[in-house]
This record gives C-alpha cells, sequence and structure tokens, in this order.
C-alpha cells in the first residue's frame, strides 16, 4: 500500500519567487497546472478536481493536514468535471470549500516539489514523496530535512488547522478580495 507523505509550509510571495527560480535551475520542471477543487462536507476527506489535464475524484483517508496519509484517486475526462459535483450534490453532499490555485511542480533530489499560489489562501511549498507503512518515518524526516534546507521553516499543523478553518468560512469572499 503507497503512502503519501507530504510537507508544507505557508511562504512570502518573495520567497515563492526565490524557490521558483532556484527549481528552475537545479531541480526538473514537471509541470504547470491550474486547478479547481472541491472539498465536500463528508466524514472523510472527499474531493474533486479539474486540472489542466483530467478531472478527478479521490479521498484521502485519515485527517487533513496529516503528513502521511493512504489515497485514493480515480481519473477522468477533464470535461467530465461538472457532471461530477451534479453527482457529488445529487448524492446529498454539498461543497464546504472550493479552492482555485496554480502549481508548478518539480522534482529536486528525488522528491516531488510544488508551489502554489491558492487564490485568497496564500502561497504554499509542498514536499512530497510517496512510501511504504514501514519507511514512513524515515521519509517524512528527510523531506523536513529538505525543507529546512531550502530555508523555509516548518509551518505547524495547528497553524494549517487555522488558516484552513478561516479560509472554508470565508472563501468565497477572499477569491473575490483575490480578483
Amino acid at each position: 500500500m503507497a503512502i503519501e507523505i507530504e510537507i508544507r509550509s505557508f511562504i512570502s510571495k518573495e520567497k515563492y519567487d526565490e524557490l521558483l527560480d532556484f527549481f528552475k535551475k537545479e531541480g526538473e520542471f514537471l509541470y504547470e497546472d491550474y486547478q479547481e477543487t472541491c472539498y465536500f462536507d463528508s466524514e472523510e476527506d472527499l474531493r474533486i478536481q479539474r486540472n489542466n489535464f483530467f478531472s478527478k475524484i479521490w479521498l484521502k483517508k485519515g485527517k487533513l493536514h496529516d503528513e502521511c496519509r493512504e489515497e485514493i484517486e480515480i481519473k477522468f475526462h477533464r470535461n467530465d468535471f461538472e457532471k461530477l459535483e451534479k453527482l457529488f450534490l445529487g448524492l446529498g453532499f454539498s461543497i464546504a470549500v472550493k479552492w482555485f490555485r496554480m502549481r508548478r511542480a518539480f522534482r529536486w533530489q528525488g522528491v516531488d516539489i510544488m508551489l502554489d499560489y491558492t487564490k485568497g489562501y496564500g502561497f504554499i511549498i509542498e514536499l512530497e514523496k510517496q512510501s511504504d507503512e514501514q519507511n514512513k518515518e524515515a521519509v517524512l524526516e528527510s523531506l523536513r530535512k529538505k525543507m529546512l534546507l531550502l530555508g523555509v521553516p516548518l509551518t505547524s499543523k495547528q497553524e494549517f488547522d487555522e488558516r484552513y478553518n478561516y479560509y472554508k468560512e470565508n472563501w468565497e469572499k477572499l477569491i473575490v478580495d483575490a480578483t
């Protein structure tokens, strides 16, 4: 069973630009992607997303902002996003929050690096690597070291939860204000 190991931190616009320049030189560019994601009000972390390449349904086991979680993903044609949204709304789910994110992805030293700007939420760097259950703690520690090597202090789970809850309560206003 593959487990997604990820750590993330909020960064300033200036640090985002610095890291973007760094990874363009030192990393392998993977893709640039604009993503629209709906999180549903559900017991589990259930989402749909449309990006530049496809649409998908995905479920992340565990709690939001956990560093290690099992992930289940099903891909669809990009144009099926509205159908997926209608399906979940028809099943009685409601949309808890929507995200509008520009993502730039790189591979650096065997790690996937995502530099994100999410409208109304801010700039984030995310480091991600797949692991198995047996090696997840070692992978997690190596990601933490790489984040510090990049000069990015780790953002606490508590701060992510607080900022997420604020965004969740105010996202409709925040995305308009960010325009």
